[in-house]
Parts: C-alpha cells; structure tokens; sequence
C-alpha cells in the first residue's frame, strides 16, 4: 500500500520540461508586451516586467515539480508561506497582470499548451480593448467642474446640470477674502460626451456664471 508520497503519475520529461518552459516564456512575454502597450501611469517599471516573466517561468516549474504528488504539494504550501511581500502595488491592474502570467505558467506547466495560447491571446485583446476605449460604457463620461459665480443662487445651473448630466456632486466651495466671487467645484457625469460643448455655452449664459472649467482625467476641455 502506497502513502500520499507514493502518488506520481506526472513525470515529464527533459523535452516535455524545455517545450513547457519554453510556452510560458511565449505566453510571459505577450503578457509583458501587453502590459507595456496598455500601461498608463507615471513610471514605467522595467523591473516588474521581467518579474513578470520570471514569474511565469517559475510558476510552471513549480506546477512540473508537484506533479500529481500531494505530499510535494503540502511541502510546497509550507515553504511558499514563510515568503512575505512587502512591495506595494502602485495600481490594482498589476495585480491583474501578476494573476495573469502566473495562470499562463500553470497551463504550460501541466502541458496544457493549447489552453495557455488561446487563454493569453484572449486575455490579452480584452485588456488591449478595455485600455483603449476606457470602458467608458460601464462608467461614462467623468468630469470635473469648477465655476465662478457672484451669486449663491444656482438654481439655473442645477436645472442645466439635470438637462447634460447622468449624475453630478458638489465637492467644494470656495471664496477668497474680500471677494463676492465664490468657487463651486463638482463631480460629474455627463450623458452624452459629444454634449459638452453645448453643455458649457449654456452654463456660461446661466445668471451670475462669470467663468467655467471643464476637466476630463486631468485634461481641460
């Protein structure tokens, strides 16, 4: 009678390991490119992608050395525990990435070299797509607006603002010291994006409006 460490039905071997590493470098590699392509924030970080590599290479390693063996499974769980991660994630879509390369390496690692191709291609043009529109279907169309006004009476903005916007917000009041001018900034929706022009000529006639700034991710319109 065999125990837990006697079950090994997965034994690849050298040409099976190299095909298999070789998949999760290819796979690795989209996923960096991808990454590269679709990356929008201030640092560029050359380190995380080669990270991101090395993490696909390993993960399927890792998946060849367990094998079908629970006993290497448990050994695994328990030395992979004592590892802590203290770098933090600037932005929530590296982790995407990081859940990304590590599902490639696991498919190639267990040789399912099919799955891990059409699964990073697929993968891969979802995200592509989802950087380039946005998705501004799911969230629409978000605005900062600031407007000077000489009068606390904005009943002709709101009423404009319920005509243009799918939701808006008051965020901030401002006024300088000896100065009748005040600032109102809100946080807004609007329903339509090719409505903002006409959208701001209309806030500009409102009564008592002096002027009107419009931002879109950081960007004046």
């Amino acid at each position: 009678m065999y125990g837990v460490q006697g079950i090994d039905l997965f034994s690849p071997t050298v040409p099976e390991i190299l095909l298999g590493l070789l998949v999760s470098l290819c796979c690795s590699f989209v996923i960096s490119l991808v990454y590269r392509f679709t990356y929008r924030g201030p640092g560029y970080s050359t380190g995380y992608v080669t990270s991101l590599i090395a993490l696909s290479l390993i993960t399927s390693l890792v998946i060849m050395v367990i094998g079908n063996n629970l006993a290497r499974a448990f050994g695994l769980v328990g030395a992979l525990s004592i590892i802590r991660f203290r770098t933090a994630v600037k932005d929530t879509i590296d982790i995407v990435y990081i859940f990304f390369g590590l599902a490639a390496g696991m498919a190639a690692g267990v040789g399912y070299f099919t799955m891990a191709a059409a699964g990073t291609a697929v993968i891969s043009l979802v995200l592509i797509v989802a950087s380039k529109t946005g998705m501004t279907w799911f969230r629409g169309e978000q605005f900062l607006l600031q407007l000077h006004s000489t009068t606390d009476d904005l009943a002709a903005v709101q009423n404009i603002m319920e005509s243009y916007c799918a939701s808006y917000e008051l965020i901030n009041v401002k006024t300088a010291a000896g100065s009748d001018v005040k600032e109102f900034s809100y946080y807004m929706s609007l329903k339509r994006r090719r409505d903002h022009l006409t959208f701001i000529k209309e806030m500009k006639n409102a009564g008592g409006v002096l002027s009107i700034n419009l931002f879109r991710d950081e960007e004046h319109v």
